[in-house]
């Protein structure tokens, strides 16, 4: 099989079977034609040898995934893209021969230079003896880093939130071939197609570096695509659903693995980082995996101790209800912190944090006079307890 074979011959056609057709319809559609055209069924008859070596050959292609993979982003290239209108300096309705892209014949010395170029696609082709086979090499694609805001509750229990993302894809309009509909790609004349190069680090010491000329397409273009400019690429909006685990916090970056920009020559996808904006909560906040909320006591409670409720948060349909009860001791003082476990945020191994309840004794602006009057009551009932003694010695202030 030459190198330009896959560019011109439609095996699933060959096959008589669909280009979207399943690995069990194109077996059983080789296996049917196989038997038909078979030389021990139809001895002497040629033309159904040359039917079978032909159904052979496209089953060899299209009835392997990996190679039919790449067939078929060959075909999307060399037949439905940019090169449409004449490879080989042909006039319009010229049928072009991928071998005159670079010059000679299939068996001539540049058929290695195709080969080169195009030999990750076609695998090894052309005639001659032994030669290095370069390939275009495979580009993982870019990582994208997006955000989004989402409430305090969504952050608890986790949420789908619609992104609208703008990453590069292969150029719509040349077909990620970079070259202006009706021109030709040439192989780089730095690189001759490898996409790498030798630098030079002084004395004998060289490094390979991506070509500068194509950066590392191994591509060259003249006449360059005017929407992606000779790039192949080109921006391109797309919605995806991205799945926010519950207890994320705010600021905090999710990666979305393989959910970034598409790669180039087979090579993966980049990532999805979203860094996710969590907005305030008008009571709760958040420590860590603990969230915290300051809950007001009278000074009887504080002084005498109490039973107080407070709010949680449901996350998750948590049965128990939207409050606990907090147990004061008597003798709290302003600004104690009580702990209840697991009623924190959600951590990854499906625990919750605690909720810190902070209590802040409550001073009333006004007194009713039976209040006043219990208040007198106190200040004569601990008359003589200096609060401020010790530290009035300590100043020097006695």
């Amino acid at each position: 099989m030459t190198s330009s074979d896959w560019a011109t011959k439609d095996f699933y056609q060959v096959l008589g079977v669909a280009k979207d057709a399943s690995a069990a319809d194109i077996k059983k559609a080789y296996r049917k034609l196989a038997r038909a055209n078979h030389p021990d069924s139809n001895p002497g008859d040629k033309a159904a040898e040359e039917r079978f070596k032909a159904i052979a050959e496209a089953y060899d292609v299209v009835g392997d995934e990996q190679k039919r993979k790449q067939y078929d982003e060959t075909r999307a290239m060399f037949v439905g893209g940019g090169f449409n209108g004449g490879f080989g300096g042909g006039g319009a309705g010229q049928p072009f021969d991928l071998n005159d892209l670079f010059g000679g014949g299939a068996g001539g010395a540049g058929s290695a230079n195709l080969g080169d170029l195009f030999g990750g696609m076609f695998g090894s082709g052309g005639g001659g003896g032994p030669r290095t086979t370069r390939r275009t090499r495979a580009r993982r694609g870019s990582d994208i880093e997006t955000s989004t805001t989402i409430s305090f509750s969504d952050a608890l229990e986790g949420v789908t939130v619609s992104l609208r993302l703008a990453s590069e894809q292969p150029c719509a309009v040349c077909h990620g071939t970079g070259a202006q509909p009706g021109s030709q790609p040439q192989m780089c004349p730095d690189c001759e197609g490898s996409g790498m190069r030798a630098a030079s680090m002084g004395g004998a010491f060289t490094i390979n570096e991506t070509c500068p000329t194509c950066r590392g397409r191994g591509i060259y273009v003249s006449d360059p695509c005017q929407v992606c400019h000779g790039s192949g690429r080109a921006l391109s909006d797309r919605a995806i659903q991205a799945r926010i685990p519950a207890g994320v916090k705010d600021g905090q970056k999710i990666r979305l693995k393989g959910r970034g920009g598409r790669g180039e020559h087979g090579g993966p996808p980049g990532d999805l980082f979203v860094v996710v904006k969590v907005s305030p909560h008008p009571v709760f906040g958040r420590s860590g995996d603990d969230l915290t909320i300051t809950v007001p006591i009278s000074f009887d409670e504080a002084a005498l101790g109490a039973d107080i409720a407070v709010p949680v948060p449901v996350v998750g349909g948590t049965p128990g209800g939207s409050k606990v009860t907090v147990k004061v001791p008597p003798g709290t003082p302003n600004g104690r912190t009580f702990r209840v476990r697991g009623k924190g945020a959600p951590r990854k191994d499906g625990t919750r944090g605690s909720l810190l309840v902070t209590v802040e004794v409550h001073v009333p602006a006004t007194l009713s006079s039976e209040a006043r009057a219990a208040v007198e009551a106190y200040r004569e009932a601990t008359a003589g307890n200096e609060l401020r003694g010790r530290l009035l010695e300590a100043g020097g202030a006695r």
